[in-house]
């Protein structure tokens, strides 16, 4: 299951992380955001233990999404030693996102 991301734990899980990072920036108003859930649910289970799958509601954590500059969702960010490496507007097939994660690894 992916993590939840907070504006208070983003440092710690993220920028602290020795592993790729996923994050999935969503709203729960936001249709497309529905749509690409489930996919970052499966990549959480089938990179468990190789990389840090999470989930961040930018209603609930203005801080770090403002910081990022995330103006439309669902946006996905990837991290490398804390780096931000790469990103994902809007919504893509699964292998997309399996791609760009396994890159990290």
């Amino acid at each position: 299951m992916a993590l939840e991301i907070t504006d208070s734990n983003f440092e710690e899980l993220v920028k602290g992380s020795d592993k790729p990072v996923l994050i999935d920036f969503w709203a729960e108003w936001c249709g497309p955001c529905k749509m690409i859930g489930p996919v970052v649910e499966e990549l959480a289970g089938e990179y468990e233990g190789k990389a840090v799958i999470g989930k961040l509601d930018v209603d609930s954590n203005p801080v770090v999404a403002s910081s990022l500059g995330i103006r439309s969702i669902p946006t996905l960010l990837f991290f490398k030693n804390g780096e931000l490496v790469d990103r994902q507007v809007g919504v893509v097939p699964k292998a997309a996102l399996a791609e760009k994660l396994d890159k990290l690894l």
